[in-house]
């Protein structure tokens, strides 16, 4: 399928001043959770709905002139780095995001975060049971969803296809099938962020849940011994190390970033023809090339299924939703001012509108009649029922581990494209993790 689109653009350029950024929120914020008149703070990150959240605090401040928040603005993995040690300092701001997961239950096992239940109005039964289930550890929620839903989906350059006679795969056979003709056609097959190295995640991912299904990551969560031994691990990790020996991600992925979107850049130029991404990049194809987003060459399938695997091809993989949780250590007027917002700011017919002119899909339900009424509808409908009527929605491994865990995941998983290990190396470094 293609993407269709001619529709405004509405997100910010990460590249603005550091002021410009402060500002457009309606304040600025210190460093180290310092809030507003209302005693309340929040950190964003840059790209994706970005635009979303500004429009949804700048609003709020305008409103409640006595229950400010102060936002402050990160690259996505400055802010990885910088709340984990704030949480850990007692230090973070009063909204804190996260993506649920094992990150979440640390918070909540250490005592980071409240309870949120009858704190945020009705917005849990508003949004799709499987993305509000994310927030919930042991069945009490924690975290609720601040944003679109984001599974992972292969894009594709049409033309690029077109050039070198490659038609959209549905099986990893083809889409291996595929890497000599676009080679020949001298682009990269596949653009991958290396450098970020979280990127590199979505492969293994993706690869393990089509062959041997959900039961296999969830044995690596539950901390059985010898999880990360498992056949379909292992088998995932040899097509990996089978796609990158037979030059689909090119030579020089190690070096390609996500943050300075030099992934998506590949992609939009005609240097490479898919990218395995979140849909939280498209906006930025809006942004930095509207010409190639409204050309009807930006393509986007499900990711191929797996010759003789047992997942289901309509399980996915990616970000159910960002979600807010409350900081246990602040103030009880700050708390009290985030409270107010999470139940009447968060993900409000405003934030969908905003969500939706980004082309982005909010996790709500009921809004299928105003996905159709929108210029990419196409699209939109796709990623809706994609997350709606998935059996499995696979929150990403780095966010559904311990972060001591998703730290040796990401650097064992480097050295695997790298070459610097083999599968077997791998799956017992892991192992030892456990």
């Amino acid at each position: 399928m293609r993407l269709k689109n001619g529709r405004r653009v509405g997100a910010a350029a990460a590249v603005l001043s550091a002021a410009a950024l402060l500002a457009a929120c309606g304040g600025g914020a210190q460093p180290g959770g310092g809030a507003g008149a209302g005693g309340a703070s929040a950190w964003g990150i840059f790209g994706g709905s970005e635009d979303m959240f500004r429009a949804t605090f700048e609003q709020w401040n305008t409103d409640n002139p006595d229950e400010q928040i102060a936002v402050e603005w990160f690259a996505n993995d400055a802010y990885k780095e910088k709340i984990r040690t704030s949480v850990g300092a007692g230090n973070a701001p009063t909204l804190i995001y996260s993506w649920g997961g094992g990150t979440l239950a640390d918070y909540v096992a250490n005592d980071a975060v409240i309870d949120l239940t009858g704190k945020t109005g009705d917005l849990t039964d508003r949004v799709i049971p499987s993305v509000a289930a994310s927030g919930q550890v042991d069945g009490t929620t924690y975290a609720v969803p601040n944003t679109e839903t984001q599974p992972l989906i292969l894009f594709y350059n049409q033309q690029v296809l077109d050039d070198a006679g490659v038609e959209v795969p549905t099986t990893y056979d083809e889409l291996l099938a595929a890497v000599a003709p676009l080679e020949s056609a001298g682009v990269t097959p596949i653009a991958l962020a290396g450098q970020s190295v979280w990127p590199e995640l979505m492969w293994i991912e993706y690869l393990t849940e089509r062959i041997g299904g959900p039961e296999v990551f969830q044995a690596v969560v539950d901390g059985e011994p010898g999880a990360w031994s498992d056949p379909a691990i292992l088998e995932a990790t040899t097509k990996i190390r089978e796609l990158v020996d037979a030059g689909a991600f090119g030579d020089s992925f190690g070096s390609v970033n996500a943050d300075q979107a030099g992934d998506t850049a590949l992609l939009q130029t005609g240097q490479a023809a898919f990218l395995l991404q979140g849909t939280w990049v498209q906006p930025g194809f809006l942004k930095s090339a509207p010409e190639f987003a409204a050309s009807g060459d930006l393509g986007y399938t499900t990711f191929p299924a797996v010759e003789g695997g047992v997942g289901d091809p309509a399980n996915i993989v990616g970000n159910p939703s960002n979600f807010w949780s409350i900081s246990a250590d602040a103030s009880a007027e700050a708390q009290a001012t985030a409270s107010d917002f999470l139940a009447n700011r968060t993900l409000d017919d405003a934030a969908v509108d905003e969500l939706l002119a980004l082309n982005l899909v909010p996790p709500v339900l009921g809004i299928e009649d105003t996905i159709a009424e929108q210029d990419d509808a196409e699209y939109l409908s796709f990623v809706y029922e994609m997350v709606s009527d998935a059996p499995n929605f696979q929150l990403s491994w780095d966010q559904a581990l311990p972060a001591a865990q998703a730290q040796a995941l990401l650097e064992n998983l480097s050295q695997l494209f790298l070459g610097q290990i083999d599968p077997e190396q791998f799956s017992a470094a892991m192992d030892a993790t456990l």
